[in-house]
């Protein structure tokens, strides 16, 4: 079974169509013991950093979370691929689950062309930087679904994958042992996206 993190944060409605789609067992739920009778976890997200950490604070996963990182694969989608890391800068200043070094941080202060649109909203190619499982049915430079303001940086030796906007290499895959992030939406990312969802689904 895998199970969809429900913390009061995003429509989890087009994830779930996905995953079922592709005939997956798939549980949307804020109950500890379903995640943890769970084979694998996904934390969706959107918003604000600092708000979608408070709620997930205020479920009390956060430890079961953590825990369960250590024994089954687990995928963050956008914000909740940010919440995987150490740390944002949005709006202030938010801590993060510290499953990934590395930190948050507003797209636009790092492009050299300030007449780009923020938030990077859109189709982007995706460039393999390292070989991963999640790639086993993607292939390099395929289109994908993005909508953010804020992304991961200093997190080279986790990163799967980027897509360049202006200057940036925006971090769009990554990984650290049984943890998986995608800033972009897998589940929006039509054919692609569902590619890489099976091949998650398999790790």
């Amino acid at each position: 079974m895998l199970a969809i993190v429900d913390y009061g944060v995003g429509n989890l409605f087009s994830l779930t169509s996905s995953l079922r789609s592709l005939g997956l067992e798939t549980e949307v739920t804020g109950d500890a013991a379903r995640l943890r009778a769970a084979d694998r976890i996904i934390l969706p997200g959107v918003g604000a950093f600092g708000d979608a950490r408070a709620k997930l604070d205020e479920t009390g996963l956060v430890p079961v979370l953590l825990e369960e990182a250590g024994r089954k694969p687990l995928l963050g989608i956008c914000l909740g691929m940010q919440l995987l890391f150490d740390r944002s800068f949005e709006y202030g200043e938010h801590p993060g689950l510290g499953l990934i070094p590395g930190e948050v941080a507003y797209l636009g202060e790092d492009l050299t062309d300030k007449t780009l649109k923020i938030p990077h909203m859109g189709w982007n190619s995706l460039e393999v930087v390292r070989d991963d499982p999640l790639f086993r049915y993607f292939q390099d430079g395929e289109y994908v679904y993005y909508v953010h303001s804020y992304y991961a940086r200093n997190c080279e030796e986790s990163t799967l994958g980027t897509s360049g906007y202006g200057d940036v290499a925006v971090t769009g895959a990554v990984r650290r042992g049984n943890v998986w992030g995608a800033q972009f939406h897998p589940e929006k990312s039509g054919d692609a996206g569902l590619r890489l969802l099976r091949a998650f689904a398999e790790l």
